[in-house]
């Protein structure tokens, strides 16, 4: 079996990754994002990047790093609030946004991870989403045509990796992580524990090793809560 275990983040994207490529990055706001990937991301230097994710982070965390030292040309994102130096770069004009409605993103990244190359969906029909793109009509109804997406690199977070690359994610984090560890040519994983492989029961894997390459070991992350409600005591 080929060991797909890093001593870092850094040794984890040595020779993966280089200017001018396509990355997704898994996780939901700040739930579920591979900080310490996104950390070594940032300090290899690497620019030009066009970043699938489903929003950019905050100020200052997540993907908000790798905007304010402007390594991100393009972002494909279904939701762009929260991040103060995103909208600013965007309505300068100094930053590329491909706007895609939050499902649709989803099943590009489904779709690329099975080898489908296009799909119809009703959703974006005669609004701004749908310029310059193919529609057909099914069943009386316009749909629109969505190529999928197979990104170049894939970073993803999970709980538990054992040695092969099967993956638990947890509760919320198993959101777009799954995703896109499937549709990336290689899948870079960073986890809290890594098991050795027979340790994971096969009803708890969500995600079969065939699909990760390396696997990078991050027990103790920072999870910061993006947004803190306090209730008032009376």
């Amino acid at each position: 079996m080929k060991n797909k275990l890093y001593s870092s983040a850094d040794e984890a994207l040595k020779g993966v990754v280089q200017d001018g490529q396509l990355l997704a990055v898994g996780g939901f706001g700040l739930c579920g994002i591979p900080e310490a990937l996104i950390q070594a991301l940032h300090d290899s230097g690497v620019k030009n990047l066009t970043a699938i994710s489903n929003n950019a982070g905050v100020d200052g965390f997540g993907l908000g790093k790798l905007l304010e030292t402007r390594q991100i040309k393009k972002m494909i994102s279904s939701y762009v609030g929260e991040n103060k130096e995103f909208e600013r770069q965007y309505l300068a004009g100094e930053l590329e946004l491909e706007f895609t409605p939050q499902g649709t993103l989803a099943e590009k990244l489904r779709a690329g991870g099975a080898g489908i190359p296009a799909f119809f969906t009703r959703t974006g029909v005669g609004t701004i989403v749908a310029e310059g793109k193919e529609t057909r009509e099914f069943d009386g109804h316009t749909y629109l045509m969505e190529r999928s997406l197979v990104p170049d690199v894939s970073l993803v977070k999970a709980a538990v990796a054992d040695k092969s690359g099967n993956l638990r994610f947890n509760l919320t984090a198993r959101n777009f992580n799954p995703a896109v560890a499937m549709a990336g040519k290689i899948c870079i994983v960073e986890v809290e524990k890594i098991v050795e492989v027979g340790e994971l029961a096969p009803d708890d894997i969500h995600l079969p090793g065939i699909y990760v390459h390396r696997i990078v070991l991050n027990a103790h992350p920072e999870k910061r809560i993006e947004k803190r409600t306090l209730t008032e005591t009376k």
